[in-house]
C-alpha cells in the first residue's frame, strides 16, 4: 500500500538534526483526506519521514493553551 501526502502548509522549522532532518510543523493530507496540523521530522528532500502526530485545528488549539500554561 503507498502512502499519498501532500504539504498544504509549511508553517515552520522547529529544529535541524546534523543529519539534515527538520522538525517541522506543516498542514498536510494524507491520502486524500483532511489536511491536519502535522508535527514530524522530513528528510532535506522531504521523501522521507519520522511518526510523528497528527492534530485537528480544536487540538492545535488546546495545544497552544497548554504551551501557554507552561512556566
Amino acid at each position: 500500500m503507498s502512502l499519498h501526502y501532500e504539504i498544504i502548509k509549511k508553517y515552520g522549522v522547529m529544529s535541524v538534526s546534523d543529519s539534515g532532518w527538520t522538525k517541522e510543523l506543516n498542514l498536510v493530507s494524507f491520502n486524500h483526506l483532511e489536511p491536519k496540523y502535522d508535527l514530524r521530522e522530513w528528510s532535506p528532500d522531504k521523501t522521507k519521514m519520522s511518526k510523528g502526530i497528527r492534530l485537528s485545528k480544536e487540538e492545535l488549539e488546546k495545544l497552544k493553551l497548554f504551551v501557554e500554561a507552561i512556566e
